[in-house]
């Protein structure tokens, strides 16, 4: 673009609302017509009632995508919203964590609703600007540009001219086109996807932010569930907001020195034990890695194996020497955990942009292994170009990992071949040809590369129905459920992680819950209703940072010093000092007292409204809570094979007489129980949760918590039947 000017669609102003305690108390509602030119703005109310039911974030996007769509709208149809949402905390600069927001829309990968959370400075500049949320409607005629300028209170639509819409082109020079000189640039935050949108259905959202000491545009990522594909859809290439002066009290709190006491202990004990507990400020979730293979839980070629002889390769050390040091790596004012890693003067060696030296955000611990182990990889720096181009193009790495990793199996099991992949060889650990279907997938390259791009549920029919695929052994490889490729955590030898994958709202993603320390290593979930009393609380205060516009990981990535001597079992994994800190803070901001259950509470509201409009929008039963088999267990030969000791005992402990039995008739044996347990976890969870047999909320949870709207009971009365009612 070159700065070439662009032309002006439609401007509308607007008189700013006053942030009062954490709340403007207005949307942002833009609608871009449907592919008519005609655009529409207007202001919105947030009423008390979406407050105290909705509280804030991702809680006010599926409120407001509710009313937005019906029961027939499809995440290509104009009527679908994406919904930008902070929270009451959202924008604060005395508590670490705190520049988070949400993302919610109709998903092209799972067909229902889905959220996705990035940081960086996008959801505080547009609090700034008067606005708890934006919702984003319609279809443009043409590529736009979406400006919200929160110094001169207006919103303006530019026909774009961009040439390349991959994230860090678009980024950079927007940044550009919207500063006034090179200290203006960080009161800008860019929105864009990339040139994946195009055929994906893994295409996320870059929220960028500006990097001063760099005197470059970080990116940070809303990369799951589609969002990306459902911007380009919608005709937007970049949603960009500018709010220049800015104090730290803009969110109007009632007792700022709350906020800032329990702000300075948080600060200090991360400076005192992130070197003891986590290297966040060195590796970022990179830490992982290694900790990750100690226990047999890093997915290697598909999850087949847990461990990998060239874990050194990878390991966090080998990041640490990669990633620039002593650098300033929060994504918002006041994160002393600073773990958004970026490795400087990258020399990319593939893609359109070959030779060039270019900053790299990350890789995080789900990229590492993602795009790394997962594929049988175990170089960091063919990783760190993947997590490039996959940013760049605007792909969602864990996606993208598991993906890739579902069809590199495929090639390896003969079920497709070089014919099929257009002379690609995907063997596990094939550098050069991985990196190069990346690229294809990016650019929709062909038929292959493009079912590839569109998730495993789609990818294994189209290998199935075009190739004549063996859709059984597919069916048992495949770590997807409800659309939604699974995280990069190994969750056979868990069951309550389990549950944590694939009892979710939104399919196997790792921010519900993560209880495979506790449960497999501790040993501190030993029955059922233990399970699922983590898999209901856990979710749930996981849940409760997303309605805040906060950052999960100062929570519990660092811990008080005496957090397990003063604490044990679930109550230790709640570290409580840090939550009282967070009921402190949120009466600090919005001076309502909040408890405990309370916190759970606000919750519980969103959680059990968001699974009721999934089940509106034909999903949200039992159904569709199902796990691979992969995910239970072995289900090949040299996968158990890795460790035969090891699942014979297991076989063993179902009172199985394993004398004389092959190892396939091990591997049904294992799976047959393990099916058994995954019945036994799910009924637990459901009835723990307020939910029936068929995962539906009950109308006395929905009355329970004040979500029984007239639309939501006669849903609700239309699916619960008696025979699915759990006996008292």
């Amino acid at each position: 673009m070159a700065n070439a000017p662009m032309k002006l669609l439609a401007e509308w102003s607007f008189e700013p609302a006053k942030i009062h305690h954490g709340y403007s108390k207005e949307t942002l509602y833009i609608g871009l017509g449907n592919k008519d030119g005609n655009y529409k703005f207007e202001k919105r109310p947030v009423s008390e009632d979406m407050i105290e039911k909705f509280t804030g974030g991702r809680g006010f996007g599926p409120e407001l995508l509710w009313d937005a769509v019906t029961e027939k709208t499809k995440w290509d149809d104009p009527e679908n919203e994406i919904v930008i949402a902070g929270g009451p905390f959202c924008g604060i600069t005395q508590y670490p964590g705190a520049g988070k927001c949400y993302s919610v829309f109709l998903s092209p990968a799972t067909k229902q609703t889905y959220n996705s959370n990035a940081g960086g400075y996008f959801a505080p500049f547009l609090k700034f600007s008067g606005f708890d949320a934006l919702e984003l409607q319609g279809k443009a005629d043409r590529p736009v540009v979406v400006f919200i300028d929160g110094d001169n209170n207006k919103v303006q639509i530019f026909e774009s001219t961009l040439e390349d819409i991959n994230a860090y082109a678009v980024s950079e020079e927007l940044h550009e086109y919207f500063a006034k000189d090179e200290a203006d640039k960080r009161t800008i935050s860019v929105v864009s996807s990339g040139i994946g949108a195009r055929t994906s259905y893994w295409a996320g959202m870059n929220f960028s932010f500006y990097d001063v000491r760099r005197k470059a545009v970080r990116l940070k990522q809303a990369g799951r569930g589609g969002g990306g594909t459902v911007l380009h859809n919608k005709g937007v290439i970049a949603l960009v907001v500018k709010r220049t002066h800015f104090t730290g009290l803009e969110n109007d709190p009632v007792d700022i020195k709350a906020i800032q006491r329990a702000g300075a202990s948080l600060h200090q004990r991360i400076h005192d034990l992130d070197d003891k507990q986590c290297k966040m400020r060195s590796a970022g979730t990179a830490h992982l890695t290694e900790i990750m293979d100690d226990y047999t839980l890093l997915p290697v070629n598909n999850y087949k194996f847990g461990r990998h002889k060239d874990i050194n390769n990878i390991s966090s050390e080998s990041y640490i020497k990669l990633f620039t040091q002593g650098m300033a790596d929060g994504c918002w004012y006041g994160c002393s955990l600073a773990c958004a890693k970026a490795v400087d003067h990258f020399p990319l060696q593939t893609g359109p942009w070959k030779g060039k030296e270019v900053i790299v955000d990350g890789p995080e611990y789900e990229t590492a292994a993602g795009l790394g182990s997962n594929l049988g990889i175990f170089d960091p720096l063919w990783t760190i170009e993947a997590n490039f181009y996959a940013d760049h193009y605007g792909l969602d790495t864990i996606s993208l990992g598991t993906g890739i990793a579902f069809v590199c199996e495929c090639f390896e099991l003969g079920l497709i071949n070089k014919e099929h992949t257009h002379g690609l060889d995907l063997n596990f650990g094939q550098k050069a040809d991985i990196m190069e279907l990346i690229h294809r997938i990016a650019y929709g390259k062909d038929e292959f590369a493009i079912a590839c791009g569109k998730g495993i549920e789609v990818a294994r029919e189209y290998f199935a129905e075009h190739y004549g695929a063996d859709m059984e052994k597919m069916m048992k490889i495949g770590m997807v459920c409800q659309g939604l490729e699974a995280s990069e955590y190994r969750c056979q030898e868990s069951i309550a992680q389990w549950g944590g994958y694939f009892l979710t709202l939104k399919g196997p993603q790792h921010d519900e819950a993560w209880l495979i320390f506790m449960d497999m290593v501790n040993k501190q979930l030993p029955t059922y209703e233990d399970k699922a009393e983590a898999l209901f609380f856990f979710p749930n205060f996981r849940l409760w940072f997303s309605l805040q516009g906060l950052c999960k990981l100062p929570w519990n990535d660092i811990e008080p010093a005496d957090n397990g001597m003063k604490y044990k079992g679930i109550e230790a994994a709640r570290v409580p000092e840090h939550l009282q800190n967070y009921l402190d803070i949120f009466e600090a901001i919005t001076g309502k007292h909040l408890t405990r259950d309370g916190l759970i509470e606000q919750s519980e509201k969103v959680y059990n409204f968001e699974r009721i409009f999934n089940l509106r929008m034909g999903k949200g039963t039992a159904k569709y809570h199902e796990a691979p088999d992969r995910g239970l267990g072995p289900v090949w030969e040299d996968e158990w094979n890795a460790r035969p000791e090891y699942f014979d005992e297991k076989l063993k402990e179902f009172g199985v007489d394993i004398s004389g039995l092959s190892v396939k008739e091990k591997i049904d044996l294992l799976q047959k129980h393990r099916r058994e347990q995954w019945h036994m976890l799910k009924m637990a969870v459901y009835k723990r949760r307020g939910w029936n047999k068929n995962g539906i909320p009950t109308l006395a949870t929905v009355k329970r918590l004040g979500i029984d709207y007239p639309d939501v009971v006669a849903l609700l009365e239309k699916h619960l039947k008696p025979e699915d009612e759990f006996e008292d």
